[in-house]
């Protein structure tokens, strides 16, 4: 079908949405038919005179909608929707209110995800991993992880790494092993909800600590020592929601008071992975007194539910991994092999740089489309913190958003303390929305947060 050319003449709105439609619909009339290759994205370019790029977005679109497929440097063709599997239809919406990585372009994860699973499971080494793993997870992976790790600098090794069903499994583990009931444990004024929710169930009491721009003050920190407190909490790069992210000279010192003190640390490093050029975890500087978890959910996808913890000694590990076999027995064992896999081939690079690369494409629209000092954000991560002004109300600009697709959280769902919490938003800006609806939701965003404007949001 090099000869394709998509009728556009007349149409309304962005010129790739119409050749995207034009596909749709020769699709449908037939003159497209499936395995048809589609013209070279320059060739119809130059024949329909439009730019290369107006095309590439024509053709991610239409890739979006399932109506073609990219083939590498074979090109795009159209798809065989009899060979699609058949079942029930999938249309389960995603929770809009979770900060969710971005999709990499070509459904890069999808596709890595099926070639590793379909080689695993034709290997006739050794059974197919749908069994039941030993307590601590799946030695290969334990073994992956502690060599992840150890590239960062953590003395990990594969007897005190244990893998869990992601994040969140990990920090009830932690804490439900080695704090208990009354226990004083020391966080920012904004912190993950999942936090929040377990510490509450264990009977923690939480102490705010002093932050600044970095996070957590070391100095405050040793200070409350005095008034109690037996362990911290810290996100050091990226911090969920603030952005906040420690320098080596902060983590330093933050180590320091740790070890002196002789505090418990449990380090959330959801997000370590993702900058291009990484910083030393918390487990490198104080491994002794360090809880460090390492998921894959932020990094590229959290429908794996696959994370590693890093103990300080084989008999902390020893009772985590009592823990998670009691609360979930196992993570999922086909998905931690295809991510140890991953691991294993340098997949695992490949697919966290394009995660990295969309973030920071998504960034870039925001400081372009944001007044500048309006928001925290880290050029390669993918949420946003905006604190917002005086006498704006977060829930009314947070129900305004969300028609628009885009994942916005009240502050006070962070906060320690919500009733005298200033007001402030969490913007995600990964997911599966296609970067123009980004671009537009930010832009209502932007007017709804402007200090000017004096208007009720919602009339009740």
């Amino acid at each position: 079908m090099q000869g394709w050319k998509p009728d556009i003449a007349g149409t309304l709105g962005p010129k790739y949405l119409a050749i995207a439609e034009a596909i749709a619909r020769d699709i449908e009339a037939g003159a497209l038919q499936p395995g048809d290759r589609l013209p070279p994205q320059r060739m119809l370019a130059e024949a329909l005179g439009v730019d290369l790029t107006t095309v590439t977005r024509a053709y991610g679109e239409a890739q979006r909608l399932e109506l073609i497929e990219g083939d590498g440097r074979r090109g795009s063709f159209v798809r065989n929707k009899a060979a699609q599997p058949s079942g029930i239809p999938y249309t389960e919406p995603a929770d809009a209110g979770m900060n969710a990585p971005p999709e990499a372009a070509d459904r890069q994860l999808e596709k890595a995800f099926a070639t590793s699973a379909t080689n695993l499971l034709g290997r006739a080494d050794g059974p197919a991993p749908f069994h039941y793993q030993p307590r601590g997870g799946m030695p290969l992976a334990r073994a992956a992880g502690a060599a992840l790790l150890q590239g960062r600098g953590v003395p990990a090794q594969e007897d005190t790494v244990l893998v869990s069903a992601g994040g969140q499994h990990a920090l009830h583990a932690v804490i439900s092993t080695e704090l208990r009931p009354g226990d004083v444990l020391a966080v920012g004024a904004f912190v993950y909800p999942g936090l929040l929710a377990v510490a509450r169930r264990y009977g923690l009491t939480l102490r705010v600590i002093a932050s600044d721009g970095e996070g957590m003050v070391p100095e405050a920190l040793a200070e409350a020592c005095a008034d109690g407190v037996s362990a911290a909490y810290v996100v050091p790069t990226n911090d969920n929601p603030t952005t906040a992210t420690m320098g080596l000279a902060r983590r330093e010192a933050l180590a320091a008071v740790i070890r002196r003190q002789d505090l418990k640390l449990i380090e959330d490093d959801a997000y370590g992975l993702l900058p291009e050029e990484t910083l030393p975890p918390l487990a490198a500087l104080v491994p002794e007194r360090c809880w460090h978890i390492a998921s894959v959910s932020k990094i590229l996808s959290p429908g794996l539910r696959v994370a590693w913890i890093a103990a300080p000694d084989i008999a902390a590990a020893w009772r985590l991994a009592a823990d998670l076999h009691e609360t979930a027995v196992m993570a999922p064992p086909l998905n931690v092999a295809v991510v140890a896999d991953w691991l294993h081939s340098g997949s695992f690079d490949t697919l966290r740089a394009a995660v990295r690369a969309e973030a920071k494409a998504r960034q870039a629209i925001a400081r372009a489309v944001l007044r500048p000092g309006s928001f925290q954000s880290q050029e390669e991560g993918y949420h946003l913190w905006m604190p917002l002004p005086g006498g704006a109300n977060a829930a009314e600009i947070v129900n305004a958003l969300r028609p628009q697709g885009l994942a916005v959280v009240a502050g006070d769902a962070f906060a320690v303390a919500p009733a005298s919490a200033p007001p402030a938003l969490r913007i995600s800006i990964g997911g599966s929305t296609p970067r123009d609806r980004l671009e537009r939701a930010l832009r209502l965003l932007d007017a709804l947060t402007t200090p000017d404007v004096t208007r009720k949001i919602a009339l009740v």
